[in-house]
């Protein structure tokens, strides 16, 4: 219990130093992102698949637990041997400097809150175990280890104390966003047929997916944001929150999709994006002959690499400012981010963005190429079936089948559905905005025989080409195959 209680002050001082120096400095985080960056792709895909959005808070969990177990040890070491005790703690420290050094956004100060932590819980350490060694009522000694506990949850909550009025929230409130020069087109009538049993064609910001490598949210403030363009280009260009603003802004409807979405999954949303067209970013620049890349890259250091031909050549892509009418969310880039339509997040999709640099593939890698994933993301046709869901009880007679479709930049053309080995029937689409966003449809089904069911469904884009039955894993380009539900009718 002193080796845990020891870890406890560890990890608590450590938040308190990184809530005064930087957040994403704190220990658990900083060896969090380590990991992160250290496991192999199929094992990150296989975290999303069975955590889904939640897999950040499990993987601190997990390096909140193993601490736990190494700071036990610690304890019993140092019972006889102090020294041994402290060396065991001085390794995690060592561990969490080594993680902070190795951060692609590390300054001076990244590394002081795990190495003050681990003094803290060095010297607390060595005291615990003299004093626990030495003859004394068990609850004054239980009193002891629960105070340096106690301190150390104390610290903690100092340090998110400190990091919440740091924060960019009260920035992102204070922000009025221009109404925009080319407004969104209006909803069309009939969206949503089914109300709150299908997939609502607007996803809300708080039911928005969340994919990216950041534990921590970055804090950035609107007032400090800055933009480089540089690299290939005939003139750099440098731009701040209020100078994007002032451009003329357009609002266009996107739905973006990760590439980590399984077959059927949920990782696919649609938005009303304000923002300023990246082309018209990019022509401002003058990017040189050969450029064919993008290199984005966020405040912590995440990069992602866009086709240069794919961001200039008319589809929507913009630097965003605002998400459904306000600011960005924190979660998602507040204050400045990407949207691309028809590419995945991952070469498209950089959050809290900082600097875009022109150059060529052959010359730069970005984050998840360099872990296995393809250069270039379009997406792909994709359909899914929403209702009924999967192992759903129907009773006998006409029954509802429906779900969304997307292939964004070419658009939807046909939606079919097929109940077990019949023919494929036609599903009704429900008109959408644009070809950039995903579109609803609803099938009408007599259920008559009873027993056990498989609905599948496949859609075919507006070039004609209709969705591949070929299963494919979401690496390294995209997940393919036909969803399929299995019912059972009474």
């Amino acid at each position: 219990m002193a080796g845990i209680a020891s870890a406890v002050l560890t990890l608590g001082v450590g938040q308190l130093v990184a809530a005064l120096t930087s957040p994403s400095a704190a220990p658990l985080v900083v060896v969090g992102d380590a990991v992160v960056d250290l496991v192999p792709p199929w094992l990150k895909d296989l975290a999303i698949a069975w955590f889904g959005t939640a897999d950040k808070a499990v993987l601190l969990a997990t390096v909140g637990a193993l601490v736990a177990a190494l700071a036990a040890v610690a304890g019993l070491l140092a019972r006889r041997r102090p020294a041994a005790g402290v060396a065991v703690v001085a390794a995690l420290g060592a561990v969490g400097v080594l993680a902070a050094l190795t951060r692609p956004d590390a300054g001076p100060l990244t590394p002081l809150p795990s190495a003050l932590g681990a003094v803290a819980g060095a010297l607390a350490l060595v005291g615990l175990v003299r004093r626990v060694d030495r003859p004394a009522p068990a609850g004054r000694r239980a009193l002891l280890v629960g105070g340096i506990a106690a301190g150390g949850l104390a610290a903690a909550g100092g340090g998110r104390v400190v990091s919440g009025r740091r924060s960019a929230e009260a920035s992102r409130a204070a922000v009025v966003l221009p109404a925009p020069a080319s407004p969104a087109a209006p909803l069309p009538e009939g969206v949503d047929p089914l109300g709150g049993d299908l997939t609502r064609y607007v996803t809300p910001n708080a039911d928005f997916y969340r994919i990216d490598t950041a534990l921590v949210v970055p804090d950035v403030p609107a007032a400090g944001w800055r933009l480089r363009v540089h690299g290939m280009v005939e003139e750099e260009l440098e731009i701040g929150f209020d100078e994007l603003l002032a451009l003329p802004l357009v609002e266009r409807w996107i739905t973006m999709t990760c590439v980590s979405n399984e077959v059927g999954g949920d990782l696919a949303g649609n938005a009303r994006w304000l923002g300023y067209p990246l082309a018209d970013l990019l022509a401002r620049v003058r990017p040189r002959a050969g450029a064919d890349m993008l290199l984005a890259t966020s405040v912590d250091g995440f990069t992602l690499g866009a086709p240069l031909a794919d961001v200039t050549d008319g589809r929507d892509a913009l630097l965003a400012v605002g998400m459904n009418g306000e600011p960005l969310p924190r979660e998602h880039g507040f204050p400045v981010r990407m949207v691309v339509s028809g590419l995945y997040g991952y070469v498209s999709a950089c959050k809290w963005v900082v600097d875009l640099e022109v150059t060529r593939f052959a010359d730069r890698t970005a984050y998840w190429t360099e872990r296995g994933w393809a250069e270039r993301g379009p997406v792909k046709t994709a359909s899914r079936i929403d209702v009924p869901r999967s192992f759903a009880r129907l009773e006998a007679g006409p029954v509802t089948v429906a779900g969304v479709a997307w292939a964004q930049g070419r658009g939807v053309e046909r939606v079919e559905v097929r109940v077990d080995d019949e023919p494929w029937r036609e599903a009704r689409i429900v008109p959408s905005v644009s070809d950039d966003t995903w579109c609803q449809w609803v099938f009408d089904w007599q259920a008559a025989d009873p027993g056990s069911h498989r609905l599948s469904v496949r859609a075919t884009d507006g070039t004609g080409e209709v969705q591949t039955q070929e299963r494919a894993a979401p690496v390294p380009d995209g997940a393919s195959g036909w969803h399929t539900v299995t019912v059972s009718v009474g």
